[in-house]
């Protein structure tokens, strides 16, 4: 098989895996400095490679029964000037390995999506039953008013578990080209009669976790910010929900898609099913650290997600996937594990 962004924080996990499962792994990474820094070397199992050169990607397709798609550009996306980065490496280079997968009669496909196609997440008002809210006002969340509201009635919403029939609204550039992935794949598939598993990874964390970029997870930066002696800064009233999943549980998930006998295009929610606010984040890192506890500043970033929390019963029924690490061992441990710079 074919691994794509095989070097990185997840590829590095899940390329083990699959040679632990017994697959030949033909390993590739682009190992653009966004992702790897200047100074990180190539795997010595890897190979150099951007996906968006057709004619270097052909050769290692002949002979490939399946591909595994980890290759993209992470983050929610600094500012408006790095739409054309994830556009040309997540929207074109998805575009050209199925081009090149279609020429080399490559039918199986397994593609890391996100969390973040959803959007904003999904809500019940305890009076009008499961609504779509509108995005929070400014006015709201200068009061400290960090809830969604009933559009109906004004109400303050509940949170729901999101499972994979929800609507995709991306709110993010990041989000827009993981879900143009998703929706390659959906075509490529109709088109061609190949099978396609999305896995939607949640909050991902773990060992080799990158740190001190904008691209980085907020588990990580709660880290560097303990490390330095300083507590970590909780945005809004630290109430967030969340489900975060640990790399070698992602790393599982990939190894379950490929066993996958589902026909056509699939979606599937990778997650712990263990929801958890960032706030505990926080504070179960700081425990374990022995650190400051964390101060909840009230503070705010235009566009984020409230709540998230992902449905897991599809990855149990269709891929026999459930978690293995629970989110409050996962977290005590990843306070002392090595992070990449």
């Amino acid at each position: 098989m074919l691994l794509t962004g095989a070097a990185g924080f997840i590829g590095r996990r899940v390329h083990a895996a699959l040679r632990g499962d017994g697959h030949d792994v033909v390993a590739v990474d682009a190992m653009l400095p966004a992702a790897h820094g200047v100074a990180v070397e190539l795997p010595a199992d890897c190979r150099r490679l951007d996906i968006r050169d057709a004619e270097a990607l052909a050769p290692l397709l002949a002979g490939i029964d399946l591909v595994c798609h980890q290759a993209a550009v992470v983050g929610a996306g600094v500012n408006a000037a790095d739409a054309p980065s994830y556009a040309q490496h997540n929207d074109y280079g998805t575009a050209v390995l199925l081009a090149q997968m279609f020429a080399a009669g490559v039918q199986r496909l397994v593609l890391a999506s996100s969390m973040v196609v959803y959007g904003q997440g999904s809500y019940e008002c305890p009076r009008h039953g499961v609504v779509d809210p509108p995005p929070r006002t400014r006015s709201d969340l200068d009061a400290g008013m960090f809830e969604h509201r009933c559009p109906l009635g004004g109400e303050v919403l509940a949170w729901r578990l999101v499972d994979e029939a929800a609507p995709m609204r991306p709110r993010s550039l990041y989000a827009a080209s993981k879900t143009a992935q998703e929706h390659y794949a959906l075509a490529w598939s109709e088109s061609t009669g190949g099978s396609v598993v999305g896995l939607r990874y949640h909050n991902v964390y773990g060992p080799a976790m990158p740190r001190d970029t904008p691209y980085s997870g907020v588990a990580a930066i709660f880290r560097s910010a303990l490390e330095r002696g300083e507590p970590p800064a909780v945005f809004e009233d630290g109430g967030q929900m969340r489900d975060f999943v640990h790399v070698d549980d992602v790393a599982a998930a990939n190894v379950a898609a490929l066993h996958s006998q589902s026909d056509g295009f699939v979606a599937v929610n990778v997650c712990s099913g263990q929801p958890i606010s960032i706030l505990e984040v926080a504070s179960l890192l700081s425990a374990a650290r022995g650190g400051a506890a964390p101060v909840v500043t009230g503070r705010y970033r235009s566009g984020d997600v409230r709540h998230i929390v992902a449905d897991p019963a599809r990855a149990a029924g269709l891929l026999g996937f459930r978690a293995a690490v629970q989110p409050g061992q996962g977290l005590r441990e990843f306070a002392f594990a090595p992070l990449r710079a």
